[in-house]
């Protein structure tokens, strides 16, 4: 494994910057595991992620999706959990799963939605599902009364994104045995959500470096030069 990434590391230049389409390409030629590796795109943000109001949060839905099968738990009841079962949510339930998650539950699920209603006996669930990013929110999409739709959307490839503490957005665009089209448009999808996500008070250049990269592979720059041609293409 150390060498085969060594291998790739050696096989560009890692000082230089790329296009998009070189970019993906790249990435493909590069993989080496014996699985289908995902791709990842990395926006490093001129925001301070200690302040409420320059968070960049929210969902975007994907072109060609991401190739990864999700489980999604719902809290719903009624004709509503019924919906959400027939639009392929894997777990759904009310009190009695968020009392069950409260017992300790495993967290056999990655994403959570809930319909309004449920927020209460949710919420007091926060120091379980927040570290590990499953808290359902509004500005995500994830707290709604139309549970099915939003589960079809999410099984479908819609993804959520959201910075970090150190200002970064990690994103799944797809996997490497996506052709390289189809990454180049999830890629040009998520940039421009990206940019239009912008907040008011980030000051200076927003995005400071973007980095596509296989789960096993080196990471390979973008030229920020070519970004505005990039979303132009979903304009």
């Amino acid at each position: 494994m150390g060498k085969q990434f060594d291998s790739a590391v050696d096989s560009f230049d890692r000082e230089a910057t790329y296009e998009p389409m070189q970019a993906v390409e790249m990435i493909k030629e590069m993989a080496f595991a014996k699985f289908d590796e995902a791709v990842d795109a990395v926006f490093l943000l001129g925001i301070d992620p200690k302040l409420a109001e320059q968070a960049v949060r929210g969902t975007v839905s994907l072109p060609h999706g991401t190739g990864k099968s999700i489980r999604i738990a719902v809290f719903a009841e009624g004709d509503a959990a019924k919906a959400a079962q027939e639009a392929g949510a894997d777990i759904v339930g009310g009190k009695e799963l968020a009392d069950e998650i409260a017992a300790g539950r495993d967290l056999d699920f990655d994403l959570t939605i809930a319909s309004p209603e449920f927020m209460a006996d949710v919420g007091k669930l926060g120091r379980v599902l927040g570290p590990r990013g499953l808290m359902p929110n509004p500005k995500a999409g994830t707290v709604t009364p139309d549970v099915a739709t939003a589960v079809g959307e999410f099984k479908a490839g819609k993804v959520e994104y959201r910075n970090d503490r150190y200002g970064n957005v990690h994103v799944s665009i797809g996997r490497v045995s996506f052709p390289a089209a189809s990454l180049h448009a999830n890629l040009a999808t998520i940039t421009d959500e990206i940019m239009r996500a912008k907040p008011a008070g980030s000051k200076g250049r927003y995005i400071k470096k973007l980095t596509v990269s296989a789960t096993m592979g080196p990471g390979v720059d973008i030229d920020s030069g070519s970004l505005d041609a990039l979303v132009a293409t979903v304009r």
